[in-house]
């Protein structure tokens, strides 16, 4: 059975390379490293939520023998992802925070026109 979470990961990182390699523009760019943050989230989501033989994991919250015997979602991967938004919520402010600084200082957002400034 295919799992499409899986495909939408892997789109969502395909989609968010290909902006990060095809435009120019700082803003688009930092827009398309969240996509690929996105889709590296659901990917890492996607992958802590097993179905074993048809039966939906429940919480990993133990609470007696009983739920033992019934599948769990995987815990370490919601806790890296849950770390990982707070990081790319700084890196994402601190990369639109120097775009605009750039912007002020330069007058565009053109990453070609900002690398023949810099010499």
């Amino acid at each position: 059975m295919i799992q499409f979470q899986f495909i939408t990961a892997f789109l969502l990182i395909v989609l968010g390379i290909y902006a990060f390699l095809a435009k120019r523009n700082l803003i688009k760019l930092i827009l398309a490293l969240d996509i690929i943050d996105s889709g590296i989230h659901l990917l890492l989501i996607s992958l802590g939520y097993r179905i074993e033989l048809n039966e939906v994991p429940t919480a990993p919250i133990y609470t007696g023998y009983e739920t033992l015997k019934s599948p769990m979602v995987g815990p370490l991967p919601q806790a890296l992802v849950l770390t990982s938004i707070v990081i790319g919520v700084c890196v994402l402010s601190l990369a639109m925070a120097l775009t605009i600084n750039a912007y002020r200082h330069y007058g565009t957002l053109d990453v070609r026109a900002l690398r023949r400034l810099r010499g």
